[in-house]
């Protein structure tokens, strides 16, 4: 471990897999980078497909016995991770940053974050309820009960490496499943501490397991392979996510994907400007514009483009761009050295169509993988920064007239997982609201993820739901009884 690392609990600081309740040792490992500066933060041992299976049986020998846990207990571990979490918020986010780079502010926000779901599913376990339906005669009756699937396998991504890993694995463990995750190569360390956290709150071994390498190809392929493993689960891009359904289909696996988006962010003439500005930061700028539900095209009714496109420049120029670790900042690198590329990329294609520069427009002073926060005016719906994640601090402004044409534009993407308006006419909000396509809708509001929220899209954004209280059906299993003869 290298700079800064010092300050954060060693019992947290783990370089290798945790499986079946033990740290995997290997004399092969794998470098995890610091964004902001290029410097080495940890060499970690690195697992394949051998691990990946010695995980996945782990798990099936784990769940008899975890499913057969009476549900208070099952809540009271997962309770006692979160409190865990939050006890050591502080470590975790700073874990967080140095190896993802978000400002340690927002680090703070995702582990509070990730620790609401494994509260949430605490409590929800306790509320697995089936049902009694009348049945055809009095001779018999009609039982409908929730069961838990079996072993759940997970790939996550390095954009919010603590929380989705917690969302993923609360509804699981809180179902009565047990569970298999390989974290995103370039930000391991987070996963490793909740595996730590989740030992010392007393999870049994081989109910959470912890699978880090480089071969995510082998990794996955065993996930999506394996007879043992009854679910499969993946937050990661459209293609990927494309591939890795169809190797589940041979053995018929329970499939939840949360994909690419491409939001909408409306603006209407009757909106409160103000709010629509403070939105669209949160909206655009959380994470350095690396979030799956990220503003990625901002459309303005005509009438008030320039006032809002003026309040939103003043807004962006007071962005701090820094070291997620340094006082104030806002902004913190993007991933990697692609990531910049292709923002490069897609922003340079844009101005090649005729778009224009109002701010930014160029990688920061902060360091090679820091890009300036950007404004692009005059963009249009055949330009490929608007049918293409950016994943960076772009902001391309659209313009359009009629509310029948915003809907149009907005729901032109072959993706669906979130969209965003801002109206104060009551009428336009709830026809809106209805008309758009998409499995999340922000309304006045730019964040709108929650635990009591579902969270998940629509065509190929992907299916099934995380969070709230549907957040436990892709996870259990319905069985039907029939007692006859009474």
């Amino acid at each position: 471990m290298q700079q800064r690392q010092q300050q954060i609990s060693k019992e947290l600081l783990k370089q290798g897999s945790y499986i079946n309740g033990n740290w995997l040792q290997h004399t092969d490992t794998f470098d995890v980078i610091n964004p902001a500066n290029q410097q080495l933060l940890a060499k970690v041992a690195i697992a394949g497909a051998n691990e990946a299976q010695q995980a996945v049986l782990a798990a099936d020998n784990a769940f008899t016995g975890w499913a057969a846990k009476p549900a208070a207990e099952r809540a009271q571990l997962l309770q006692s991770w979160y409190q865990l979490v939050m006890q050591h918020q502080d470590d975790l986010a700073r874990l967080l940053t140095l190896e993802q780079g978000k400002p340690l502010s927002e680090a703070k926000g995702e582990i509070a974050y990730g620790a609401s779901y494994l509260q949430w599913f605490a409590e929800e376990a306790k509320r697995l309820y089936g049902d009694t339906i009348p049945a055809p005669s009095n001779d018999k009756r009609i039982i409908v009960q929730r069961q838990p699937v079996g072993v759940v396998a997970a790939i996550t991504p390095w954009n919010f490496p603590n929380a989705m890993l917690a969302r993923k694995a609360a509804a699981a463990l809180a179902a009565g499943c047990t569970f298999v995750v390989k974290p995103a190569q370039q930000t391991p360390l987070s996963a490793l501490a909740l595996a730590e956290l989740a030992h010392q709150a007393g999870i049994p071994a081989g109910v959470f397991n912890v699978v880090v390498g480089t071969d995510a190809k082998a990794i996955g392929e065993v996930f999506t392979g394996h007879a043992k493993v009854a679910k499969f689960s993946f937050t990661g891009s459209t293609a990927v996510g494309k591939q890795l359904a169809k190797q589940c289909a041979d053995s018929v696996k329970r499939v939840t994907l949360e994909l690419g988006g491409n939001a909408p962010f409306i603006v209407f003439d009757d909106a409160d400007l103000d709010a629509a500005v403070q939105g669209l930061m949160a909206a655009k700028f959380r994470n350095a514009g690396q979030t799956c539900v990220c503003a990625n095209r901002i459309l303005v009714q005509r009438g008030v483009y320039q006032a809002f496109a003026d309040k939103l420049a003043i807004a962006v120029t007071q962005l701090n761009v820094a070291d997620g670790l340094a006082a104030g900042s806002q902004i913190g690198p993007l991933i990697d050295g692609k990531a910049v590329e292709k923002v490069a990329k897609l922003l340079q294609s844009a101005l090649d169509d005729g778009a224009k520069v109002l701010l930014g427009g160029k990688t920061h002073s902060a360091g090679k993988q820091f890009f300036q926060p950007t404004l692009l005016s005059d963009v249009s719906a055949d330009m490929a920064i608007s049918n293409e994640e950016i994943f960076g601090p772009v902001a391309p402004l659209m313009a359009f007239d009629t509310e029948a044409e915003a809907i149009a534009l907005a729901n032109s993407t072959e993706y669906g997982l979130a969209a965003y308006f801002y109206s104060r006419d009551i009428g336009r909000v709830f026809r809106v609201a209805q008309a758009l396509q998409f499995g999340m809708v922000g309304i006045n509001e730019g964040i709108v993820s929650n635990a009591a929220a579902p969270f998940g899209g629509i065509k190929q954004s992907g299916y099934g739901r995380e969070g709230s209280k549907y957040g436990l059906d892709d996870y259990t299993n319905l069985k039907y009884l029939c007692l006859g003869g009474l």
